[in-house]
C-alpha cells in the first residue's frame, strides 16, 4: 500500500507535524524529516490495522493530484500585510 503523506514544519517546536489525507486522524510528528517518515510509516501500519480489526474498510490512495511547486515572482504596490487588513 502506498499513501501520500504532507508534512509541515513547525518553527514553535522545532517539528515536522505529519498527516496522511487518506486516513484521516492518521497524524504524527518528527524533530526531522527522516524521522517524521519513518513514524509515518509506523502511524499508517498501526491506523491500518486498527481498522482492519475494527471491521473498518481501509482506504486505498488514489492518486488524482499531482502535488507542484510553482514560484512567482509579482510586483504590487499594496504590501502583503496591509492587504490581510
Amino acid at each position: 500500500m502506498r499513501y501520500t503523506v504532507l508534512l509541515d514544519f513547525d518553527p514553535e517546536y522545532g517539528s515536522y507535524a505529519v498527516t496522511v489525507p487518506a486516513l484521516p486522524g492518521c497524524v504524527t510528528q518528527g524533530p526531522t524529516i527522516d524521522e517524521s517518515l519513518a513514524r509515518a510509516k509506523e502511524a499508517i501500519e498501526g491506523f491500518v490495522v486498527a481498522l482492519a480489526k475494527l471491521g473498518e474498510a481501509v482506504p486505498v490512495e488514489e492518486p488524482l493530484l499531482i502535488p507542484l511547486v510553482v514560484e512567482v515572482e509579482v510586483e504590487s504596490p499594496v504590501s502583503p500585510l496591509a492587504a490581510t487588513g
